[in-house]
């Protein structure tokens, strides 16, 4: 009888055990991981900028959560790819790349001043007399932005692709630095063109990293995709579903309390709003 009595006392304490076991798989399995790529300067920049947003949505969705700032446009895709990242906020061209290697869809697009949509651009020195581009940039030093990024490289290489001009050759030719690092770059005068976004040069406008007339703008492309949020492939399309109706209800308002500036909230998208940025990768064989 003592001996049923104990066997049973130890089957309790494994049962419990065990128990315990599948609650804490289930508390780490609710930890929602999310990315940033590199819509600051820094990476830490990054992350104050956007854990606001990332905090509200873990709320919402009753989950514990981490946050990455990754420092490259392709960093980010690879997280996504590889399933290090549940939830990422990214840039248009990583996104694409993402989805290329199977790694998850675009639920959201953000809206910025109201709009879904941004522009890629090349700045210049103040100084330099460009009436007509390229023509007139032709043979200066020029910035591209690294592989990974929309608007800093792959824009700017399609548009003078389908202009039949090569601007490795055309230019004297750089890239792989952030939109942050060109701009100063050329207000520094150490380069007298590069590619920039439209919401960066505004952003480092008004934080007061760079005075309005530090540079100008010398070519805007046509309207983009605004940045996607993207959950990673083999996430459960019920939790899916819920993120992206969380996402498309935020208000204005609520946007001025949990969003960086100018971004006004979300709309529902899918890869078929991201179409045009995979057309220009094939066009420069950057996609199969």
């Amino acid at each position: 009888m003592v001996r049923k009595t104990a066997d049973r006392a130890r089957l309790a304490i494994l049962a419990l055990c065990l128990a315990g076991g599948l609650a804490h798989e289930a508390r780490a399995a609710d930890k929602l991981r999310f990315a940033v790529g590199p819509l600051q300067p820094t990476p830490n920049e990054t992350k104050k900028a956007y854990d606001p947003f990332f905090k509200y949505l873990a709320d919402q969705l009753g989950s514990e959560y981490s946050l990455e700032a990754t420092t490259d446009w392709a960093g980010i895709a690879v997280a996504l790819s590889s399933g290090q990242v549940d939830v990422a906020w990214m840039g248009p061209w990583g996104y694409v790349i993402a989805h290329h290697q199977g790694a998850g869809d675009a639920i959201a697009t953000a809206k910025y001043d109201g709009k879904p949509v941004y522009h890629a651009i090349v700045i210049a020195r103040p100084d330099l007399k460009i009436d007509k581009w390229p023509d007139d940039g032709k043979g200066l030093r020029i910035s591209f932005a690294d592989v990974g990024s929309t608007s800093g490289w792959l824009i700017p290489t399609f548009w003078f692709k389908s202009h039949n001009l090569d601007p490795k050759t055309y230019f004297q030719y750089h890239d792989g630095a952030t939109h942050a690092a060109n701009e100063i770059a050329v207000a520094n005068g150490q380069s007298d063109l590069a590619t920039d976004f439209d919401r960066n040069r505004t952003a480092m406008i008004e934080s007061g990293a760079i005075s309005p007339e530090a540079t100008k703008i010398v070519w805007t492309s046509d309207d983009l995709p605004n940045d996607a949020i993207a959950v990673r492939a083999g996430l459960d399309p019920a939790m899916a579903k819920k993120i992206q109706g969380i996402l498309v209800a935020i208000t204005e308002a609520q946007a001025k309390d949990i969003l960086p500036k100018h971004y006004t909230g979300f709309v529902a998208a899918s890869h078929a709003e991201y179409r045009l940025i995979e057309d220009a990768g094939k066009a420069v064989g950057a996609l199969k």
